[in-house]
């Protein structure tokens, strides 16, 4: 037989989902994948009934259907600051998954260069080479997780064709400021480069932080790729509606990419993302007021049971050290740490490794996940104790 893609060969499955089967396997408690654990609110899950009963069935407009491009635009320039065509700037997809995969295949050509700030989400760099492109990555310093600059000046080049930004960042939780986007910004204009930016947690954010998008910055609205979904704020992951926002120029490509990878995303739950989309600003404060209590909660914990942990000012993923814990243990990395850390716990993480390029940057750190119901946290809590009496 011919050799298969050698591409495939450069990356390996996620990671998240491997440790959420073997969570699985155990019926433990996963705190390694980002999904929340509780019911979504009952009005946005009426609306997706109401859009299936009235017929909403079949395939939509390739690009999304027009009552949630307006609502999306509504919505981003309320929230962002930004005007756009609902008509001309947005490209609906399955989830912000496919919009940065289709946004990157249309944007990139061989051998162009994307900066990408490590720890990362793990589909950044896969998505990359999938796309042509090699990544090229700047570290985030814990336990404020700032870049140094001179480091993210230096990796931009002639070559460069973009630099991914998630803000709030997963999985360290960092918000990046005003200042940082406008050092990202200036070297974008200076190179002519692109910023695409993931904020699918922009409304989970803490202690009076804002959420800035690179495109409202000056000379940025046509030079950014915004990405995002209804998957988190609304506490629906398996519905799979995010969309682009660009350009009309780069729209048109995206469109075109996405047209050829899904077709279209779940018509029903599109008319039910338009709605949810409207809600008002109460929904917002309530899901923030949620998640600054599990993160208190857990970050105690964490404390108490002998992690080191870094406190998050947006999403809702805690990294923590482990050094001491690895010796406690008698482990010899990330990988077995959490593997072992089912075993006497039943709790689910993510080895840090896993969201770094290097993975010696990673191998004493492990992420955890709050976004899960009181019941679940106690339990978690339960767990983690059997720590401290070994």
């Amino acid at each position: 037989m011919k050799k298969l893609s050698l591409i495939t060969e450069t990356f390996t499955e996620s990671v998240i989902r491997e440790m959420t089967r073997i969570c699985d396997a155990v019926k433990g408690y996963n705190l390694s994948q980002g999904f929340p654990d509780f019911p979504a609110e009952e009005i946005i899950k009426k609306a997706a009934i109401n859009a299936i009963t009235k017929d909403y069935n079949q395939y939509p407009v390739t690009f999304g259907e027009p009552n949630l491009r307006l609502a999306i635009a509504d919505k981003f320039l309320w929230y962002n600051g930004v005007k756009i065509n609902p008509d001309t700037d947005i490209t609906v997809t399955c989830g912000a998954t496919e919009a940065m995969i289709a946004t990157l295949k249309a944007v990139i050509n061989p051998g162009d260069e994307v900066i990408i700030f490590e720890p990362f989400y793990e589909n950044y760099g896969p998505d990359a080479i999938l796309s042509g492109a090699k990544p090229r990555y700047v570290t985030l310093y814990s336990p404020d997780w700032h870049y140094n600059p001179k480091e993210l000046r230096s990796a931009f080049n002639s070559k460069t064709k973009a630099i991914i930004i998630n803000t709030p960042n997963n999985p360290t939780g960092k918000v990046f400021s005003k200042q940082e986007l406008q050092e990202i910004a200036e070297l974008c204009m200076r190179w002519d480069c692109l910023a695409i930016t993931d904020e699918i947690y922009e409304h989970i954010i803490y202690d009076g932080a804002k959420h800035i998008s690179i495109a409202a910055l000056p000379g940025m609205r046509n030079r950014s790729i915004t990405i995002n979904s209804i998957s988190k704020t609304y506490s629906v992951t398996g519905w799979r509606v995010g969309w682009a926002i660009a350009s009309t120029d780069i729209t048109s490509r995206i469109r075109k990419v996405h047209d050829f990878l899904t077709v279209g995303a779940p018509t029903p739950f599109q008319e039910a993302a338009a709605f949810a989309l409207r809600l008002p600003k109460s929904y917002y404060e309530k899901l923030q007021k949620r998640y600054v209590d599990s993160r208190k909660f857990l970050y105690d914990l964490l404390l108490e049971t002998g992690f080191g942990p870094c406190f998050p000012k947006g999403a809702y993923y805690i990294i923590a050290e482990i050094e001491s814990l690895k010796r406690k243990l008698k482990v010899r990395d990330d990988f077995s740490f959490s593997r072992k850390l089912i075993e006497l716990t039943r709790v689910a993480t993510v080895p840090g490794s896993s969201f770094y390029a290097d993975k010696r940057k990673g191998r004493n750190q492990v992420r955890f996940c709050f976004c899960k119901c009181k019941d679940t946290l106690l339990k978690v809590s339960k767990g983690l104790r059997k720590l401290k009496k070994l």
